[in-house]
């Protein structure tokens, strides 16, 4: 069953591994989230865990956020992600969930929102290849034929222009480097979607292959 926590990405840095190899990976710190609600079957029609992370002014927050942070003896969140197919019997109402709920060598999926590149052409967008630049060529950086003729309009489908990033993102089958608790922190081998100061969410690997 899937476990997870919430956390905000720091940045990158690199280790040594035992056998002398440079590891590349991504610092996230995950302060104590709180769970402020469970999700049953017969209440809900599905399972999850509600899980809130980075307090929040009390002049920011509404009503139904006071509320269900008053449920859970908290304060209201900033950042609030729900953790689907968990163990509900693992959690309850008010309870922290702390980086040591992973351990060094884990297998995760890390979702984030990828940088926004605002409005970029199909080259950069999609990785095309360019036309040639001299000898009278017309053809340079555009997208290539729209379907002229024959079915003479645009395919759906068709890599054109447009807004670049800003989507979330997941990467799958990252492995835990260290889990440093005293300071609240998960280092993960590679990279993981989004700029620094960005919210994750680490959660257990659905296709976890070790």
């Amino acid at each position: 069953m899937a476990k997870g926590i919430l956390g905000r990405k720091v940045g990158m840095t690199q280790l040594f591994s035992e056998n002398g190899e440079l590891v590349p990976v991504t610092v996230i710190e995950a302060a104590p989230n709180v769970v402020l609600q469970t999700k049953t079957s017969e209440s809900d029609g599905y399972e999850a865990v509600q899980l809130g992370f980075f307090d929040k002014k009390e002049s920011r927050s509404n009503k139904p956020e006071k509320g269900n942070a008053a449920k859970a003896d908290t304060k209201p969140k900033r950042y609030v992600k729900e953790i689907l197919d968990v163990t509900l019997e693992d959690y309850t109402v008010g309870q922290e969930v702390k980086v040591d709920s992973f351990a060094d060598g884990d297998i995760v999926d890390v979702t984030g929102t990828s940088k926004g590149k605002g409005f970029q052409g199909a080259i950069k967008r999609h990785n095309q290849s360019r036309g040639p630049m001299s000898h009278g060529s017309r053809y340079h950086r555009r997208p290539g034929s729209m379907g002229p003729t024959d079915p003479n309009h645009v395919l759906k489908g068709k890599k054109l222009p447009g807004r670049m990033g800003g989507k979330k993102v997941t990467v799958q089958n990252l492995e835990i480097v260290k889990v440093d608790a005293e300071r609240n922190l998960i280092l993960v081998k590679g990279n993981v979607p989004g700029p620094n100061k960005n919210l994750v969410t680490i959660k257990s690997a659905v296709k976890a292959v070790k």
